[in-house]
């Protein structure tokens, strides 16, 4: 039987693909450049020419460097790398609505594809995108954070936690987006940091605070990192001081029998996000919202500011409203 050999072009692209799942930076980005063309043609197609296509590629190459070893077969990367780009795209077209500040896609939320937090951390290239991600400016690094790697990430939960305006969301992704494609490919030879000790560390103290009534762990206990004169803003703009306070409000959810479980976390220089679910009991089970995002802000590693932001119910906005349950009366 006569076997069909492979063009040299086919082998070269089987060789970036397997070495770019086995870590080498170089290789993921010299594959991305071979098809960043053909990757900005199917947004064109589907956006129009412009920022939001050049968007879509962006997001669509954090994604793949997250996903690159989900790639069973390395001579399908194209149409591999053209799903994805195609996939946020039609979301983007599926949810574009107007919004009060004129943005455009402000209310969506980041795509399934948009969060490879679970590749990421099976993966070598995580501590490549820390180590870009530790080279933006601290605000800039921030909305990358909570749009790639927190499950409220639309550009209004992003704007509710920051304190900011939506349009100020849309520019300091699109400068996070323009940074990263030129930082990555620059820093693919030093030397990154691991982020496994700090991640670690940080989601034991998450874990052991949001359930330290329920387990009776004393604020004295956990409070070490923490500002005394620390400021909590909560969802109704109300305004606290002091991990004490936030005991304030588990201890009263907890005698109404409500709990929280941690399901996320992200880790990053100045920079900590959590994210819980609340259990309500069976016989109120709206008491609390779905969930909700914690954005802790550090300076030399004590927290100074927690910015919380509730998850709301399927179907709704994200929302500033007061709840009852997850914070003083």
């Amino acid at each position: 039987m006569l076997l069909e050999s492979r063009s040299p072009a086919v082998d070269e692209t089987v060789h970036l693909v397997r070495a770019a799942q086995q870590g080498d930076s170089d290789s993921f980005t010299q594959m991305f450049q071979i098809h960043y063309a053909g990757m900005l043609a199917v947004a064109y197609r589907l956006l129009g020419p412009g920022p939001d296509a050049e968007d879509a590629c962006q997001d669509a190459t954090i994604t793949a460097l997250g996903r690159i070893g989900e790639l069973r077969d390395p001579t399908a990367v194209r149409p591999w790398l053209h799903a994805i780009v195609r996939n946020i795209c039609l979301s983007i077209l599926r949810s574009r609505r107007p919004v009060p500040v004129g943005v455009a896609g402000a209310n969506l939320p980041a795509s399934a594809d948009d969060g490879p937090v679970a590749s990421i951390e099976r993966m070598a290239q995580r501590d490549w995108i820390w180590h870009g991600l530790k080279q933006l400016t601290p605000r800039t690094q921030t909305v990358a954070m909570l749009r790639y790697f927190s499950d409220n990430n639309s550009y209004e939960q992003i704007a509710l936690l920051c304190g900011i305006p939506v349009g100020t969301v849309a520019s300091r992704l699109s400068e996070a987006r323009r940074r990263l494609a030129h930082i990555l490919p620059s820093i693919q030879g030093e030397r990154h940091d691991d982020i496994d000790a700090l991640t670690t560390e940080r989601h034991e103290e998450a874990g052991t605070i949001l359930t330290a009534v329920a387990n009776d762990v004393p604020l004295s206990q956990v409070e070490r990192r923490w500002a005394k004169d620390m400021t909590m803003w909560w969802p109704s703009g109300r305004i606290s001081t002091g991990l004490g306070s936030v005991f304030a409000v588990m201890q009263n959810n907890y005698g109404q029998g409500v709990t929280a479980r941690l399901t996320g976390l992200v880790a990053g220089p100045g920079v900590t996000i959590w994210e819980n679910t609340f259990l309500n009991p069976p016989d109120d089970p709206y008491h609390c919202p779905p969930g909700a995002t914690w954005l802790l802000r550090e300076k030399d590693g004590v927290v100074q500011e927690v910015r919380l932001l509730y998850a709301p119910p399927a179907g709704e906005p994200p929302t500033q409203r007061e709840r009852p349950g997850p914070h003083p009366a």
